[in-house]
């Protein structure tokens, strides 16, 4: 992934800003980690790029995806993610970098990118370290 980064930093503004999409606090205390939060500062020391993993936050524990077809990862995730007020000032007009470690239908990124957008950042990107099989 750092190495398709650095491919990709020739077309970046250096005031792109990296969030990590967030796990509810549930999921994050049985898992232990964010997988995107430990892409996302990786990508951050390698590139010079800001990471915010307070940008976004995961308000709704929703059902694990992979349990869903797509349809219902949709509707799992609607109103899932909020900006904290505290955040919404250094999004606006931002490009940010969303990163994940994994899609599938796309609907967590469509979901959390559309937030963000609502939140006032001027463009959003996905950088996905896997892509598997949609149904």
């Amino acid at each position: 992934m750092l190495q398709a980064a650095s491919s990709l930093m020739s077309d970046m503004p250096t005031s792109a800003l990296l969030v990590p999409v967030p796990l509810s606090a549930a999921r994050l205390a049985e898992r232990g980690y964010n997988q995107a939060w430990e892409l996302a500062r990786r990508l951050a020391r390698a590139t010079g790029l800001r990471a915010m993993p307070q940008a976004l936050e995961r308000v709704v524990d929703t059902r694990h995806q992979a349990e869903l077809d797509r349809a219902q990862r949709i509707t799992n995730l609607r109103a899932a993610f909020l900006v904290p007020a505290a955040a919404r000032g250094n999004l606006e007009g931002q490009h940010v970098l969303l990163v994940d470690d994994v899609v599938t239908t796309g609907a967590t990124a469509r979901e959390a990118a559309l937030t963000l957008l609502r939140a006032g950042a001027g463009r959003v990107d996905l950088w996905v370290l896997a892509r598997t099989g949609t149904d």
